[in-house]
């Protein structure tokens, strides 16, 4: 299956707001914070067009008992083997369900902050993207395409906030 890099749409953040609202919804009282991440959170960082959501919980053993909730808005929950995290996709949608406690270092919430502040880095991304998804190679592969840039952003952001470097896909 192709990957497909589309430029900016402002639509994007409508289209998360709502999901982020349905999330809410359908989970009472247990989501602290919930925010659009990814690269469809960025304004213009092209991207492949999912909107990917993370929410904050006290407890994720409440929202994997309430996972019928999330069901029913058309989520399924899927197995990522990645601790301390619940991940869940639709059509068109990724949520990542973190801890409270982790909240404020997720490394998604990191990059994101830092294109938003840093132009030439969103660019960057955005070169890399188009020319990984034009090889035409697999998700695995541009994914892994993608790691060694996303790294050295992240680890900008965190060394900004005096936080440690981690492995950005083994958080």
């Amino acid at each position: 299956m192709a990957i497909e890099i589309h430029d900016y749409d402002p639509a994007w953040p409508q289209l998360a707001q709502r999901a982020i609202d349905e999330v809410l919804a359908a989970l009472p009282g247990l989501i602290a914070a919930a925010e659009h991440v990814g690269s469809t959170s960025v304004p213009g960082l092209a991207a492949k067009p999912i909107i990917d959501l993370m929410a904050a919980t006290d407890d994720l053993d409440d929202v994997l008992a309430a996972d019928g909730a999330l069901e029913e808005i058309g989520y399924r929950r899927i197995d990522t083997g990645i601790p301390g995290r619940l991940f869940y996709r639709r059509d068109g949608y990724h949520l990542h369900v973190v801890t409270t406690a982790s909240w404020d270092t997720r490394n998604q919430r990191l990059l994101r902050d830092h294109l938003l502040r840093n132009p030439a880095d969103r660019d960057a991304y955005a070169r890399l993207k188009r020319e990984l998804a034009g090889a035409g190679g697999d998700i695995d592969a541009y994914t892994r395409g993608k790691t060694a840039l996303i790294q050295r952003i992240v680890d900008a952001a965190r060394a900004e906030r005096g936080l440690p470097k981690v492995d950005v896909w083994e958080e």
